[in-house]
């Protein structure tokens, strides 16, 4: 499901989409891999017992349908819908970023591109390296991309969320704030992918009352909503079943299979350094395809895009790619077919750029590292 808006175009995750527009604003905000319940009062907590949703007539209708459709048992389906709890929390950190507030990819860069990261990401590759390689030699992608997203997602499987899916789901296919200006495409949304949690679980006897995962209903350690566990993730560890929450060769795999899928190139650059000729610049014009690869080298040079080395003998469309950094001049690349992959996984630029220069810069501290040791 596409919205579309220049840098932030949910969902592949809507928790990790909602996260990318807080932190490149410069905006607090709870995380999706970090994200807890909101602190109730004792006294507080014990006047307002939890509401579930066997009280919503909405929700048992949906229940019944689904297991219409699905062909499940109804008894079952309805028994856990109806166990679902509202969790007032989650619905308010779908409220989007305040209007006006300029979006910083310098700030949103150093949360991911830091110490703890690095090394984490670092012990990470170690760990895997037999995985790491085998999924770049099948699918194509790089391991360092495969290795940035992980650590993006949840710093290593440490902050995978702590809300049980099926209440996060179920607030938000019922009770999505309705002044949200997306409202009614985001409740189809959480819907769908209610549906596919359940089918998912009773497909794979996965107790749908015991996994949790973001505010937003993503799971594991890369942060699959429901749908895309049952579109793209694979079994690559080969035990017979997928297992992104313990299997990290399962996680690899699948975050391969994803982007190989949504179209990824092997060998070809995700973004290439851009400047600019102020005499024929036509900034409007590069700028109004969004970041849809859309311009050949000619007409992006044309457009006063300037170029060098490797990005002049490009073979496919390029975009303009702008990052805003508050107050500061804005950044720009050149960027591929495969840097609009990159963007499928979580729709928004800087997402894109955060987790390409995290595992560049986990691949540069590794060969340092290597090249000292020997």
């Amino acid at each position: 499901m596409i919205f579309k808006g220049r840098r932030f175009l949910p969902f592949r995750s809507a928790a990790s989409a909602v996260v990318a527009l807080y932190l490149a604003t410069g905006a607090t905000a709870t995380s999706a891999q970090t994200a807890s319940p909101a602190k109730v009062r004792p006294a507080a907590a014990a006047k307002q017992p939890a509401y579930t949703y066997g009280q919503h007539p909405g929700a048992m209708a949906f229940a019944d349908d689904l297991a219409n459709r699905r062909n499940l048992d109804p008894a079952w389906v309805r028994q856990q819908v109806a166990q679902a709890q509202r969790i007032p929390t989650v619905a308010r950190l779908m409220a989007p970023a305040p209007s006006g507030t300029p979006k910083n990819w310098a700030a949103y860069r150093a949360r991911f591109i830091e110490p703890v990261r690095l090394r984490a990401g670092q012990r990470f590759w170690e760990d895997n390296r037999s995985a790491l390689a085998r999924a770049e030699a099948e699918f194509g992608v790089p391991a360092s991309l495969i290795v940035g997203v992980i650590g993006v997602e949840t710093l290593y499987g440490q902050h995978t969320g702590n809300f049980r899916v099926i209440d996060a789901l179920t607030t938000l296919a019922f009770d999505f704030p309705a002044s949200h200006p997306r409202a009614a495409a985001r409740t189809e949304f959480f819907k769908s992918e209610l549906e596919h949690y359940l089918n998912l679980t009773q497909r794979t006897g996965m107790d749908p009352q015991a996994l949790r995962g973001s505010y937003a209903g993503a799971m594991g350690w890369p942060q699959f909503m429901p749908s895309s566990w049952a579109k793209y993730a694979i079994d690559f560890d080969g035990d017979g079943q997928v297992d992104l929450f313990n299997s990290t060769a399962d996680v690899i795999g699948s975050v391969a299979n994803y982007f190989k899928v949504f179209g990824w190139q092997t060998g070809q650059p995700t973004h290439y350094p851009v400047t600019f000729d102020a005499e024929k610049l036509d900034k409007d014009a590069l700028l109004a395809p969004d970041i849809l690869p859309t311009f050949s080298v000619a007409s992006f040079t044309a457009k006063g895009a300037v170029l060098d080395g490797a990005a002049l003998q490009h073979p496919g469309q390029l975009a303009l790619v702008e990052l805003e950094n508050g107050s500061d001049p804005r950044s720009y690349v050149a960027g591929t077919d495969n840097f609009y992959v990159v963007t499928r996984y979580n729709w928004s630029s800087y997402y894109a750029m955060a987790v390409i220069e995290l595992g560049q810069e986990i691949q540069t501290a590794m060969a340092t590292r290597s090249f000292r040791l020997r």
